[in-house]
């Protein structure tokens, strides 16, 4: 899951799910956390090698901003 928080987000989203009566997860679901390029550099450096799409396997070159950048023409329309 690509946040611009993931870092944060990530560490207590188990505890979240468990104590969420609707929600479950299937057994050994993994939930990998990830925090997009323009946001990461703003990130503390120990988030960088933990949280960079450079660095998960299947990511490729995903930037992880691309819904950002679709909204932005609907700040013309609102």
């Amino acid at each position: 899951i690509i946040y611009d928080v993931g870092c944060q987000w990530s560490l207590h989203f188990g505890e979240c799910v468990d104590n969420c009566p609707g929600l479950t997860l299937p057994d050994n679901t993994e939930i990998v956390a990830a925090v997009g390029k323009f946001h990461l550099s703003a990130h503390k450096l120990a988030c960088f090698s933990r949280y960079s799409l450079n660095f998960i396997l299947g990511t490729a070159q995903v930037d992880g901003e691309i819904l950002e950048t679709l909204w932005a023409p609907f700040n013309k329309i609102s």
